[in-house]
């Protein structure tokens, strides 16, 4: 990535209070924040514009995480994404990373956690 150039992250969460977190811990960071309420949100927004990561919930109503995922690859198999889940089981995991996730993020984080896994993530 350009130095001085900001990255571009998409949230992709249904909870209101995580897509809050995670601008707020995010922003002063120099990252530039969207976010989306649900997965057909979130894809409408993918397909208008380029993000550097994206953090999708994986448990969601209606379309979930994977789905959003594999949806997200199929188009741009150079995305990088980041799973995050309440539900921290191995098969999740396994899951995750199998379908092209980056890394995956367990919640309840902390901005601390949220801020160092994003940059390894984007620096990997």
């Amino acid at each position: 990535m350009e130095k001085g150039k900001k990255s571009r992250i998409l949230v992709i969460d249904d909870e209101e209070i995580v897509r809050l977190s995670c601008k707020r811990s995010l922003a002063p960071e120099g990252y530039e924040v969207e976010t989306a309420a649900s997965g057909n949100e979130g894809l409408a927004l993918f397909e208008k514009e380029k993000y550097d990561l994206v953090l999708i919930d994986l448990k969601m109503p209606g379309i979930d995480g994977i789905e959003i995922l594999l949806n997200m690859k199929k188009k741009h198999p150079e995305q990088t994404a980041i799973i995050m889940t309440g539900y921290d089981t191995i098969e999740h995991i396994v899951e995750s990373i199998s379908s092209g996730a980056a890394h995956y993020l367990e919640k309840p984080f902390t901005p601390d956690t949220l801020i160092q896994r994003v940059t390894e993530t984007l620096e990997g």
